[in-house]
């Protein structure tokens, strides 16, 4: 990851990062935090550092972090951009370790086979998914099904059952504990990137890293960098 050219240092600029995603705080309560520190910076700073470098560090630990089980449960929530509503579809595996996530406009079946192709293609493919009674995720599901029967690979099992769904629903809450701080997003683009970076340090504090390599979830993270 190339930090060259940079003002500051890049342990401070990781630092002032992992700060930013990991708890609930501002900009603006970033730069009063390095200016007790004595470290002058305007607050739109670390917003250009999320934006560029956090994209690049949860590619990263999409190459190291440890494997997961092929038993996804799969659900949808929302997340505000411009004062509209959007879709951040997500899965878990049975373990709760987040196996992928993707960010829509519309909530359909579209939506739906993107997410799960995308799924797929990154991550393999699951032997049965868990969703709840969404009539384009299990649309899109069967699509999948008749594709993978066509090139004779094996049918995803399908299960709709409300309360087995529970443990993505409940993982949706840390996501939305950081989301809701940020107040919306102004774009797209945007709300994309720092979504992939408050699903990368989630990740993290649910322990999807190899241990024997790095002693804590700080240490991981900035690790990633190197």
């Amino acid at each position: 990851m190339d930090f060259s050219g940079r003002h500051f240092p890049t342990d401070l600029m990781l630092q002032t990062i992992r700060w930013y995603l990991r708890y609930n705080l501002s900009y603006r309560d970033l730069g009063e935090i390095l200016e007790e520190r004595g470290v002058e910076i305007h607050h739109t700073t670390p917003y250009r550092w999320v934006q560029e470098y956090a994209p690049q560090l949860e590619a990263e630990h999409r190459k190291r972090r440890k494997p997961y089980g092929t038993s996804w449960h799969m659900d949808e929530t929302y997340i505000k951009i411009k004062g509209e509503w959007v879709y951040l579809y997500r899965a878990v595996d049975k373990e709760g370790d987040t196996v992928d996530f993707l960010l829509t406009k519309k909530r359909d079946k579209k939506a739906a086979l993107r997410f799960f192709r995308k799924a797929i293609r990154l991550n393999g493919i699951p032997e049965k998914v868990t969703i709840d009674k969404s009539g384009s995720n299990t649309a899109a599901l069967e699509q999948l099904n008749k594709e993978q029967e066509k090139t004779g690979q094996p049918k995803i099992e399908i299960r709709q059952i409300k309360y087995l769904n529970n443990l993505v629903e409940q993982d949706h809450r840390g996501i939305k504990r950081r989301t809701k701080p940020m107040l919306g997003f102004q774009s797209f683009k945007t709300a994309r990137r720092a979504l992939k970076s408050v699903e990368l340090c989630h990740s993290i504090r649910k322990g999807q890293y190899d241990k024997a390599q790095s002693a804590n979830d700080w240490e991981y993270f900035y690790s990633l960098a190197v």
